[in-house]
């Protein structure tokens, strides 16, 4: 009978008992190190337990006096000008008014009734205790209102990425961080939120704080006052890059605006999707720990790209790297080297797609072009998707 020249050869090899493939895995992988990665289930559940830590550090590490001080009324103190308002000094239904300076040691000069001491107290308190004053040994009845007209205030120096840097004046109770930042306009889209404070009377106490940390803010809240010419600087944030390389089209870093943060998938996309001549199904995700060590973690590409696994977002200095395996390297020294069929052997220097594809229209079988006879699972177009998600990316203005 004569052999039908048309199939081709479907049992493997054997050299001495042994798959030709099992043979071939075992070359490409002479030197393999061992696989230290943790799988993404034990990843996301360490940094839930790492998020959980942290908020119940910062939750037990938090006071609130310091806030609560500062979101009380204002106080009156020394230097602050009063206009006093008093209703029923001479009669029932006139007014008297008198523009007083706190001194010193807090007090008010008015007449009659000489020194009252108002430092410390909120508007009502000096109000009241200005009505006891008068009532009843001086008149059986009074009305008092107060006004701050001019505010003691400390001028403090703002500068970075804040709205309107300058020159910030700030009451007696403001003197700090938060108010001082505030007083410029608040942060702006450039901020990361960590602010220095430079005393200008004591240039050595200079400290940097975290404002979107509640420790750090509280921290920075219980300081001592600020004084005349202390200068705060609130820096900008860095872009958030993200390192990808490996088995892709354009290996490279990628930049993202602060507080953009990519995924996976988008990140692959951005650099050009997976690359095509070979077939690689896994990536490495690399962390920096806050002690300094890293974390590696294994990604199953496929299973993300499904939906069965969590497309988990990148963090600003992560690597994400789709590393060669033993499959992607047979696959690739196939697609370089060897093509089989109809028991040949074929030397080629294009792609595995090009090759089938190059005499498409001057060869046809009854199945379609060749890619379509010999490559009917997609082996050498499996990554079409991303590819075809990193063009659009690429195109996108």
């Amino acid at each position: 009978m004569k052999p039908d020249t048309a199939i081709a050869v479907t049992r493997p090899l054997r050299v001495i008992g042994t798959p030709i493939f099992t043979v071939v895995a075992m070359v490409f992988c002479v030197g393999c190190p061992p696989d230290n990665r943790i799988d993404l289930n034990t990843f996301l559940a360490q940094q839930q337990q790492a998020q959980e830590i942290e908020a119940a550090e910062a939750e037990g590490g938090v006071s609130t006096l310091p806030m609560d001080n500062y979101l009380t009324a204002y106080s009156i103190g020394t230097d602050d000008v009063l206009t006093v308002t008093l209703t029923g000094l001479e009669e029932p239904t006139i007014s008297s008014i008198y523009r007083v300076r706190v001194d010193k040691e807090g007090e008010i000069d008015l007449p009659l009734v000489g020194e009252v001491n108002v430092g410390g107290l909120d508007q009502i308190e000096a109000e009241a205790k200005i009505k006891d004053s008068y009532v009843p040994n001086i008149v059986r009845q009074m009305t008092v209102n107060i006004e701050v007209t001019v505010f003691d205030t400390t001028d403090v120096v703002v500068s970075g990425s804040v709205q309107l840097p300058g020159l910030v004046l700030l009451r007696r109770t403001e003197r700090n961080l938060l108010y001082a930042v505030l007083g410029a306009g608040g942060v702006s889209a450039e901020a990361s939120g960590w602010a220095t404070l430079r005393r200008v009377r004591r240039p050595k106490d200079e400290v940097t704080f975290d404002l979107m940390d509640p420790v750090q803010l509280d921290a920075a809240l219980s300081m001592d006052p600020l004084e005349d010419g202390d200068q705060i600087v609130v820096h900008a944030a860095q872009p958030n890059t993200v390192y990808v390389g490996g088995l892709v089209n354009r290996p490279a870093p990628l930049s993202f605006p602060p507080g953009v943060k990519a995924t996976v998938l988008q990140a692959l996309a951005a650099a050009g999707g997976l690359r095509t001549d070979v077939f690689p199904t896994e990536g490495t995700l690399i962390r920096r720990q806050p002690d300094g060590s890293d974390v590696q973690v294994l990604l199953d590409l496929d299973r993300i790209q499904r939906g069965e696994d969590e497309n988990i977002e990148l963090a600003a200095g992560d690597i994400l790297w789709v590393p060669e395996t033993v499959e992607t390297r047979i696959q690739g020294w196939v697609a370089q080297n060897v093509f089989l069929r109809v028991g040949a052997t074929v030397t080629y220097n294009a792609t595995g797609v090009e090759f089938l594809n190059s005499n498409a229209e001057r060869v046809q079988t009854n199945q379609g072009n060749l890619q379509d006879s010999f490559d009917p699972f997609g082996f050498l177009t499996r990554n079409a998707a991303l590819s075809n998600l990193g063009a659009a990316a690429a195109a996108a203005p």
